[in-house]
């Protein structure tokens, strides 16, 4: 299944299956008060009723808060990539004018192939088949600085542009960490069960009101399905209505002045 309908479907599902929940509590509640009459006013069980939705109200805060946390580091990453391939790009300059021509070519094609990944999403296979021809880049990159560096006279040249490569080098493998993080499974499971038994107690709960207002129903499942969809939408930014291909725009112009 594609991951571009799956935060819709989960939101969809939520939501019939909050509402069929608050139904199922509101019939429970009707049989209930039918059989005893005089609990129909009873509100003992509003502590405990206050403590789960409580409980619902900080996991989806948690697990909100955990993804916005994510999507903002997923950002601050591009810029750091952004001046791990700048400074190393610039430091070419140490080299000899022939292997730095050579160089500068590879590093144009990296950084070509680095913006193409991200523009293959959501097709995950394109993106990683662009990935591998990345990591060949960087092995070539490496091979020629290599190269380079035992060929200069100062040997100030590796000191200085070697650490520059690694830095860019490495920070290819932190995004790729960084995008592939996500709460564990449970998290969700955990909303979904929340989600159904808040919408039981309160359907039981509305047993009591006469006549039946559904707006309260629906409102109530609809917010927090679209909370849990944006949820989703965060934590895959490549993927949904929220992303962060503006946050791109400094590698396009990074690549924009190697012309």
């Amino acid at each position: 299944m594609s991951y571009t309908y799956t935060p819709i479907i989960v939101a969809i599902s939520l939501f019939l299956g909050m509402f069929l929940f608050q139904e199922i509590g509101r019939r429970i509640g009707i049989r209930q008060i039918t059989k005893n009459p005089e609990e129909a006013g009873a509100t003992s069980s509003g502590t405990m009723e206050a403590a789960i939705f409580a409980l619902f109200g900080l996991l989806i805060a948690f697990t909100f808060s955990g993804a916005a946390s994510r999507f903002d580091e997923r950002r601050h990453l591009i810029s750091e990539e952004t001046n791990a391939i700048g400074t190393a790009y610039l430091r070419l300059d140490l080299v000899a004018p022939d292997a730095q021509s050579e160089l500068q070519e590879l590093f144009r094609q990296y950084l070509d192939s680095r913006l193409e990944v991200y523009k293959k999403f959501p097709d995950v296979d394109a993106a990683q088949q662009e990935w591998a021809k990345g990591v060949v880049l960087q092995n070539a990159i490496w091979t020629q600085a290599v190269t380079a560096c035992r060929m200069q006279a100062n040997p100030s040249t590796c000191v200085v542009l070697l650490p520059a490569l690694n830095e860019m080098i490495d920070i290819t493998t932190t995004r790729k960490m960084a995008m592939m993080m996500h709460p564990p499974t449970i998290i969700f499971v955990l909303l979904f069960i929340f989600g159904f038994g808040c919408s039981l107690i309160g359907g039981y709960g509305m047993a009591r009101s006469k006549p039946h207002r559904w707006i309260h129903s629906v409102v109530f499942a609809a917010m927090t399905a679209i909370t849990v969809y944006v949820i989703l939408d965060i934590e895959y930014p490549r993927f949904g209505i929220i992303r962060v291909d503006a946050a791109d725009q400094v590698l396009i112009e990074l690549r924009e002045s190697m012309q």
